[in-house]
Parts: C-alpha cells; structure tokens; sequence
C-alpha cells in the first residue's frame, strides 16, 4: 500500500513534529514536509506533491489558513485541505470551508479526531469536528467534496452541461451529483438547493 502524502502546515514546530509522529504511527500515512507559513507551502507544492494538507488557520507573513486553502485549490485541485486550528471564530470556519477545505478540525480535539478527518478527506468526503459540526449545516459532512464542488457551481448558475464541461465529467455523472445534493439538502429542485447552500453557509 502506497502511504497518504501528507503535508503539516504549522509556525509552531513543537506541533508540527509532533503531529508528525503521531500521523506516521500508522503505516499507511507519511507526512512529507513540513512548512512553517502558506507561502512557503505553495512554493513546495509542486515538489513535495501532498494528497492531503494539513494547516493552521493563523498562519505568519502575508497570507492566511484561508487564502492559503483558496491558493492550493487553485494551482491543486486534488489535493485536499485539513483545517486544524484553536480559533472558533465562526466567519473563519465558515470562509475556510468555502475557500475550499474538505475537513475542519480543532487543535484541542483528541487525536483520533484528526486521524478521521484525515482518512474521511482521502475517501472524497468533508469532515467537520463533531464538536463544531453544528455551527455548519447539518449535511455538510455528508456531501462528497465532488458534491461540494457541483453545489459551487449551481450557485455560480452553471447548467449541468456547463458544470459537466467545467469539471470534466459526464453529463449523466453530473445528473447523478445533483440528484444526491438535492436530497441531501431536502430541496425539491435546484432554486431550494442553492438557497439552502447559501442560507446554511455551505458555499458563497
């Protein structure tokens, strides 16, 4: 089995490493850099080639845990972005989740907590803390990051064939998506959808 690549993105080393022997106490995980802000993780991206990010949301120098999230799914749309911070600062937990992040998780969660959203992330769906998870909407943490990323586009207006052409898809793959957001949601069509996203904070 080939490890999760993962990469920790933390000013304080102390947690870095130890996050980091904690992760690669289990065989199929291996963090392979640790960046002290999000410049300098963007500008390892490419050479450290992360599946998973795990990130502060208070980050030194110029950009935050958000604007770092929004970056990285930009430049690299298959890697996926783990919240990790003490802030309960709802407008940054709801910002980070737009900007792009597949899991959310507090610094004072026990460690097991990181360890699901890690695994949860590498299958596709979003994580959030249990203890949070309430300030989110209810289904957040049942939409797949695929689904995530369909409701995204519904709100931009985006039809099916245009969602299909902007994430290269079938078109009945993305009939599918719809379908299981619509449900998930409780919408009877795409207008409820989009304004329940929008109301329980889900997307912009």
């Amino acid at each position: 089995m080939t490890p999760l690549r993962i990469v920790i993105v933390d000013d304080h080393r102390v947690v870095a490493r130890s996050l980091q022997s904690y992760l690669e106490s289990f065989a199929d995980l291996k963090v392979v850099g640790i960046a002290v802000s999000g410049e300098e993780l963007l500008a390892q991206l490419a050479a450290w080639k992360p599946e998973i990010v795990i990130q502060d949301l208070m980050l030194p120098g110029g950009i935050d845990g958000i604007e770092t999230t929004r970056r990285v799914r930009e430049c690299a749309p298959n890697v996926r972005v783990i919240a990790l911070t003490a802030s309960m600062d709802e407008a940054r937990m709801t910002g980070v989740i737009r900007a792009g992040a597949a899991g959310y998780v507090r610094k004072d969660a026990d460690p097991e907590i990181l360890l699901a959203a890690v695994r949860a992330v590498a299958r596709g769906k979003l994580f959030i803390d249990p203890s949070v998870a309430g300030r989110f909407a209810p289904v957040a943490d049942e939409l797949t990051r695929r689904e995530v990323e369909v409701l995204r586009l519904l709100v931009e207006g985006l039809s099916n064939k245009e969602i299909a052409n902007a994430l290269e898809i079938g078109d009945e793959t993305v009939k599918t998506h719809v379908t299981n957001v619509l449900g998930k949601l409780h919408a009877d069509n795409c207008a409820q959808a989009v304004a329940q996203a929008l109301k329980r904070g889900l997307v912009d």
